[in-house]
């Protein structure tokens, strides 16, 4: 139980991190914005070194709701990847800020913006757990931040599992989750093949502000499964598609990451492509 703040600088490449298990090995801090901290300074572990490698541990910002952004991981690296590893937090738990990433396996859990940033990121055989927020507010899963069409970024959500947390799940029910809002006019994320239970509002998404964005974000979804799969309801923005397989590929381990060249030397398994039954 470490109660202190890591950082791997970008000096320290291919480094890995391996614990015992989640929930045993657990790194935990609670710096937050309410107290005085960044978003970006507030990480309890924060990394920058290329081709970092995390497995089998459990990373905690336990600041709360009530003190707003508050990140457990700020990954700046690239061709970095979590294996087996939980993030927990409320606003802002997972800051995806730059680069190619990879999570396989990992649990998430969060309120506001919860998986957020502007790096090229695959999540792949993930729980997402939406968890109680402030009174007020509503859970969103994404916030990806692209701020350029020319930007090759963009969040990747593939044959994950969106549940309620248990503080959610008993709850009364008026808190609305979204998938995703843009934070940036060119917001970039892609849902595909994922189980989405009830949770997920039947708008899917939410407007940031306004109309910002909606005309120039990219939200798509392909093949999910559950209860809050329906795309009936979804949002009619210009930017937002129901997509086929042939563009879902585009957003696929082995094209979108080009994991193939550098996924297996970190000996995490990953599907490539699309799962097909």
């Amino acid at each position: 139980f470490y109660d202190k703040y890591v950082s791997i600088d970008k000096k320290k490449t291919y480094l890995m991190m391996i614990g015992d298990g989640i929930n045993k090995t657990i790194i935990t801090g609670n710096h937050s914005v309410v107290d005085g901290w960044t978003t970006f300074g507030s990480p309890t572990l924060a990394v920058v070194g290329q081709g970092f490698v995390g497995v089998n541990m459990t990373i905690r910002n336990t600041a709360g709701a009530i003190k707003h952004q508050a990140v457990a991981v700020r990954n700046g690296a690239d061709l970095s990847t979590f294996y087996s590893c939980s993030f927990e937090g409320y606003q802002d738990t997972l800051y995806t800020h730059s680069l190619r990433q990879f999570y396989r396996e990992c649990d998430i859990y969060g309120t506001v913006d919860f998986i957020f940033g502007n790096a090229k990121v695959v999540f792949q055989n993930c729980n997402l757990y939406p968890r109680l927020p402030m009174t007020g507010q509503f859970n969103a899963i994404t916030a990806q931040g692209r701020t350029d069409p020319n930007q090759d970024t963009g969040t990747s959500i593939h044959n994950c599992t969106i549940k309620a947390s248990d503080d959610l799940a008993s709850s009364n029910g008026t808190v609305s989750t979204y998938l995703g809002r843009p934070w940036k006019e060119y917001s970039r994320t892609v849902y595909m093949q994922t189980f989405m239970d009830n949770v997920v509002d039947n708008s899917g998404w939410r407007a940031w502000d306004g109309e910002f964005a909606l005309s120039t974000l990219y939200y798509a979804e392909f093949n999910n499964t559950g209860p809050g799969s329906n795309t009936d309801g979804r949002v009619t923005w210009q930017g937002y598609h129901v997509i086929n397989a042939t563009d879902a590929a585009n957003f696929t381990v082995s094209n979108f990451l080009l994991g193939d060249n550098w996924l297996p030397q970190t000996g995490v398994s990953y599907a490539n492509n699309l799962i097909t039954n």
